[in-house]
């Protein structure tokens, strides 16, 4: 049965000088005839006048395209009409179009028959989803790298090398007697495992920072009450996102904003003063609050510590556990590579210093304020954010991909295992593994074996 001619805007909703709509199916060249009363040219912008079938009146006029399949993004004959957006133009087309026997697309339709007709794989799928979705820079150059085939190539790297570990144990337990096939192939094939799976673990440790471009990275804003994070916050963000005040206990839940940090998405988490209990004299909302932000602290890729630089002694006191509001506890959260803000540095004594050569955190003075110090710290931040993010190469993106490898290289495990003594039981769990990877593309086919085994051993002729 012949799919349906699908029919919708393929550009923002709503009022625009331009809107784009696309239609796709069997029928698309005829329908397009029918609009514009006369044929269109391949690949050839035509400006044309769109008419209601049923009275031969004007529509709109703009521009048609006409992309025959397979050469189009759904692999099958598309057109394309460039016409204003307005909504009664966009009324109009549609009760056009299903006058003429097209129907209005459902979500993903188009993309879903570019994947059903080989002009994208899954991977591709889904990272035109995330080039849609991007926010950054770093993001659309992922995005586009994967669009472009750079995970697919990879994972169908994988699966040939593993067709071809395949091949000789196949042999080896399906054709013993075959003078074409060497004694040894089930030996060849454990270096090729484990060459494979080294492979395998590398990419996919690689790829935790590259995940970070996608999913972003998470900073923690903690520190006691009054310490100047909520201004810190803000002063980050460029508005006002975060209630400031004098009242100890202000934030009470968790505020957020979002950044774009040298490229790399951020999301910067105000959490509530960090003190003890008994200084919330029985705030059950402030404990919450407090609990919700030593748990985003933990969670957080990045922790800023910010402390009140005119309530402080000295750096060492802070360490030292002489600072009240700040516990060790609070300071247990943080971890090497960390940051430590002293903000309020414009109202600390003129004679402190802020010697930090051998400390394991980055620590910079800072006043909110006033602006001191908070382009060195952005910057510092920017460091962190992009350190934590690798746009390079192809990488496991996805919770899927990661998945896909994880069982792949649960399945490779067991055939270095197996292979010595059960090269059945170890040719199958190689085929797991291919059939894993395939996932990631959507490719997987048992028939790739037996085309590898004969063209590599002459069995059969």
């Amino acid at each position: 049965m012949a799919a349906d001619t699908i029919f919708a805007r393929a550009s923002g909703a709503g009022r625009a000088g331009v809107a784009v709509y696309r239609i796709s199916g069997p029928d698309a060249v005829r329908i397009l005839k029918q609009l514009v009363g006369k044929e269109i040219a391949q690949r050839e912008a035509a400006y044309v006048a769109i008419r209601d079938p049923a009275d031969g009146s004007v529509i709109d006029r703009g521009l048609a395209l006409l992309f025959a399949g397979p050469k189009s993004f759904t692999g099958e004959d598309v057109a394309e009409l460039s016409l204003h957006g307005a909504r009664s133009v966009e009324e109009a087309l549609y009760a056009a179009l299903a006058s003429l026997g097209a129907r209005p697309a459902e979500a993903g339709e188009f993309t879903l028959r570019a994947l059903k007709n080989a002009k994208l794989d899954l991977a591709q799928v889904e990272a035109l989803a995330d080039l849609i979705d991007s926010e950054t820079t770093l993001q659309r150059k992922q995005a586009l790298g994967q669009l472009d085939g750079r995970l697919s190539e990879t994972a169908e790297g994988w699966r040939k090398e593993l067709l071809a570990v395949m091949a000789p144990l196949e042999a080896d337990i399906d054709f013993p007697d075959e003078g074409d096939v060497p004694a040894a192939v089930a030996a060849r094939a454990g270096p090729a495992i484990a060459r494979l799976k080294t492979s395998l673990t590398t990419f996919f440790n690689q790829s935790v920072s590259a995940r970070k471009i996608r999913e972003g990275v998470s900073i923690a804003i903690i520190g006691p009450p009054n310490a100047g994070k909520s201004s810190l916050v803000n002063a980050l963000a460029g508005s006002e996102v975060a209630i400031v005040s004098d009242i100890a206990g202000t934030t009470r839940d968790i505020v957020e904003a979002r950044l774009d940090l040298g490229g790399v998405l951020a999301t910067v988490a105000d959490t509530a003063g960090l003190r003890s209990v008994a200084g919330m004299a029985g705030d059950v909302i402030e404990e919450e609050g407090v609990k919700r932000a030593k748990k985003r602290a933990e969670n957080a890729d990045i922790r800023v510590l910010v402390v009140d630089a005119s309530e402080v002694v000295s750096r060492e006191t802070l360490f030292e556990g002489g600072v009240e509001n700040v516990p060790r506890e609070t300071l247990a959260l943080l971890q090497p590579g960390d940051m430590i803000v002293w903000n309020k540095w414009d109202k600390a004594s003129s004679a402190k210093s802020l010697e930090t050569a051998h400390s394991p955190y980055t620590e910079l003075p800072v006043s909110a304020k006033t602006g001191a110090g908070m382009a060195a710290f952005l910057d510092a931040l920017t460091q962190k954010a992009t350190g934590e993010a690798n746009s390079e190469g192809p990488a496991l993106t996805r919770a899927r991909h990661v998945a896909a490898v994880e069982e792949a290289l649960a399945a490779l495990t067991r055939a270095e295992a197996n292979i010595e003594r059960a090269p059945e039981l170890a040719a199958e769990d190689a085929r797991l593994a291919a059939r894993a990877l395939g996932k990631i593309t959507g490719a997987v086919s048992v028939e790739d074996v037996l085309g590898e085994i004969f063209s590599s051993f002459c069995i059969g002729k």
